[in-house]
């Protein structure tokens, strides 16, 4: 199974909105300024240790390299990667039509999730599943962990 979480404002917050997890330590707090949101850390470890892979699927242009490190500073491993600029290539390509900001269903992700109700609307158009994270819900990785183990069951019959 494979789960992809977006990074702004889903997994990267704003700390004076959104509880965080606690900094990295000097000099890395410095050199990775994001911060993630409070219960991500062991919401991706426990996918980490489940049979599962963790993607990451972001419009933004942050690096490959530097998604992975700042995740791996936290101990969790990202198994892929789509950033804007891959997500340009290989899903927009060369196609006339616009495609969605987002299209997990490319990648057989099985459970994207996100914070913007335009990627939501589109897994129902397109056909792929989106958990839709609300800012200040602060029940998200129960709900996360029950809709994935709900997946799981489904994709197991």
């Amino acid at each position: 199974m494979i789960v992809s979480f977006d990074l702004d404002e889903t997994l990267f917050v704003n700390p004076e909105k959104i509880p965080v997890e606690k900094p990295l330590k000097f000099p890395l707090c410095r050199i990775y300024r994001d911060r993630l949101r409070a219960g991500a850390v062991d919401l991706l470890t426990w996918i980490n240790k489940s049979d599962m892979q963790l993607w990451i699927y972001t419009t933004s242009y942050r690096s490959p390299r530097y998604i992975s490190s700042i995740f791996r500073h936290y101990s969790v491993r990202i198994d892929n990667i789509i950033n804007g600029k891959r997500h340009a290539e290989e899903v927009q390509g060369s196609k006339k039509e616009i495609m969605p900001s987002k299209y997990p269903a490319k990648y057989h992700i099985d459970l994207h999730v996100d914070d913007e109700i335009s990627v939501y609307q589109n897994g129902i158009a397109h056909g792929f599943r989106v958990y839709l994270l609300k800012e200040n819900d602060t029940e998200w990785t129960d709900k996360i962990k029950a809709e994935i183990i709900r997946i799981k069951k489904i994709k197991d019959i």
